[in-house]
């Protein structure tokens, strides 16, 4: 049946994608707003999709982060990115600067304005997020960040990136941690498996601004991945039932 229901899924998400890209042409032309309102929406009617044809949903912990932080996710699949716009209000997202080469989804992600980041600049790549993040800080919008910079399968060992900490001690705002466990459910190969369910995102308590860098990476490695463990406990045991 996880077949069944994952080939259903697939087979809304690719429709329901293609309709809304093309009947929202016109908003590349207008205001950047027509594309954040798609990009939530998108995500919305995806997680409509999970529910209705996978039989997987989602509960969120904790309180939702205010607009002008940093937003610092545990990367496990293509939800993640989706729970991020669905959950947080309008926020800028860092993300691989090969994404905006994808026809109709980078022209979109580009008018949203996400901050796109090339991993092979080292340092000049990183003072060019750093510069585009506090644009959009000062605009009111919060930055959200995976802090690892790809998925990681649940239980992989973690390896978080200097990026994130390079943002915090920028933009001098508290980092509110994410966990997830999102992996168990939208998995398989090329994510195609979605698992019946429910996937667990819980927003952490923020880390305020000024600590020492090595301080910083410690406490939010620590902090995501011991609340990802308790997460992905859980969400093996609702596998086994």
């Amino acid at each position: 049946m996880t077949l069944i229901r994952s080939a259903i899924f697939l087979l809304y998400f690719a429709l329901m994608t293609a309709v809304l890209a093309i009947a929202f042409l016109p908003s590349l032309v207008m205001s950047r707003a027509g594309a954040a309102w798609l990009g939530r929406h998108w995500s919305l009617a995806s997680f409509w999709g999970l529910r209705v044809f996978a039989g997987t949903r989602y509960e969120v912990r904790g309180a939702v982060p205010p607009k002008g932080v940093l937003v610092a996710v545990k990367h496990m699949s293509m939800w993640d990115t989706m729970a991020v716009y669905a959950l947080l209000d309008d926020p800028a997202i860092v993300l691989k600067r090969s994404l905006l080469n994808i026809p109709f989804y980078g022209w979109y992600l580009s008018k949203a304005r996400m901050i796109p980041i090339d991993r092979e600049g080292k340092a000049s790549a990183l003072r060019a997020m750093a510069a585009a993040a506090r644009a959009e800080i000062a605009q009111g919008r919060s930055i959200a960040i995976f802090p690892e910079g790809t998925r990681k399968r649940p239980g992989a060992p973690p390896d978080y990136k200097p990026g994130v900490a390079g943002l915090y001690g920028q933009l001098a705002v508290p980092c509110y941690p994410v966990a997830l466990n999102s992996g168990l459910f939208w998995t398989g190969p090329m994510g195609f498996l979605k698992r019946k369910g429910t996937i667990l995102v819980e927003f952490l308590e923020p880390i305020p601004p000024g600590l020492h860098r090595r301080d910083f990476m410690g406490r939010l490695e620590v902090e995501i991945e011991t609340a990802t463990g308790r997460l992905l406990v859980e969400g093996r045991a609702q596998l086994s039932c």
